[in-house]
């Protein structure tokens, strides 16, 4: 979920905390370990200071794992109570603990989804039915800051909510099942399904549909229960050992391919040797795929620049990659 989402659910958690004399009789310090809680999984954000490749490899992963969701409660606990020995720490820990569990929880519905099981697995888990920021979501607890503000019971206004939403998540993971029957029955018999994604948007009733069979992608959108596919590529061999025995192991393709789970992939002759681009399949708006990695190779196949990122024109695209010359040749002459 967004930052603002999982605010509101921290503000949630602390209208819920009222009914604990306990958190009520230390309320300020109770409602900063929920907020804090609700935000601090999303702490290697800061890895967008350093680049894409680094942030999409390891957002999500392991400050969302096992270990990392019990330490967490207890880092905040241990801050808090060092300004305030009279608190029940088990109380706050147990309270702070429900908030970074519920963050970690509910990221797993969106596509792209977290290593929540890590160390005991890195597969990623991702169910793949709420968006990234999800309107109804975030009215839904908006709504209910407004009525605790008006005067409204906080415990019980969000015990509704969350009920609510415990629906809702059931509502749009059988929208999910019913729309991938409906798109797997517009595939040709003869082919064979390799892997089958339906992820949401925004809008409650579109979602991005993308089906890949031994044969073709096929990439298009469900409006209700209505499947329909908008583009369709031929599978095409994946470049040769020659090409990606360098290409292979850059940080920026590694990232890509960690990430991506259907792309597609081109490679042309430039003046300057070789363009590889990845295509993620997933994100297609407005007739644009907006997720890509993309290698400028020499004429020996050697990697001299690479992006990866979300970019929403071709323009826009080009624009990156000089950025990251520009970069790489500040940090060369920096080592000279």
């Amino acid at each position: 979920m967004d930052t603002a989402t999982h605010f509101a659910m921290g503000a949630a958690l602390a209208g819920l905390a009222t009914i604990d004399p306990a958190a009520a009789a230390h309320y300020p310090v109770f409602v900063t370990a929920v907020v804090a809680g609700s935000q601090i999984p999303d702490i290697d954000t800061v890895l967008k200071l350093r680049n894409n490749a680094v942030y999409i490899t390891h957002h999500r992963g392991i400050t969302h794992s096992i270990p990392f969701t019990f330490m967490w409660p207890v880092l905040i606990t241990a801050i808090l109570y060092c300004f305030n020995h009279n608190i029940n720490v088990m109380h706050l820990w147990a309270w702070t603990q429900f908030a970074v569990f519920l963050h970690v929880f509910v990221d797993i519905f969106n596509s792209y989804g977290t290593q929540a099981l890590r160390p005991i697995s890195k597969e990623w888990i991702q169910i793949g039915i709420i968006n990234t920021f999800d309107p109804i979501i975030f009215s839904l607890l908006l709504a209910g800051c407004v009525i605790w503000a008006w005067g409204g019971p906080p415990f019980y206004t969000f015990v509704i909510i969350f009920l609510i939403l415990v629906i809702y998540y059931i509502i749009r993971r059988n929208l999910q099942q019913m729309i991938k029957k409906r798109a797997m029955k517009l595939i040709a018999t003869h082919e064979t399904v390799q892997k089958v994604f339906v992820a949401p948007t925004a809008r409650f009733y579109e979602w991005r549909v993308g089906i890949q069979t031994d044969k073709f992608d096929y990439i298009g959108r469900s409006y209700g229960t209505t499947v329909n596919f908008s583009d369709k590529f031929k599978r095409e061999p994946y470049p040769s050992d020659e090409v990606m025995i360098h290409a292979k192991d850059d940080p920026n393709l590694v990232a890509f391919r960690s990430f991506s789970s259907i792309y597609r992939w081109t490679f042309i002759e430039q003046p300057f040797g070789y363009e590889l681009r990845l295509i993620d399949l997933r994100y297609l708006k407005n007739g644009h795929y907006s997720f890509v990695a993309i290698l400028n190779l020499d004429h020996e196949y050697n990697v001299t620049h690479s992006y990866t990122g979300w970019v929403f024109s071709e323009k826009k695209l080009q624009d990156k990659l000089k950025q990251s010359v520009i970069k790489s040749n500040i940090q060369l002459n920096a080592r000279h």
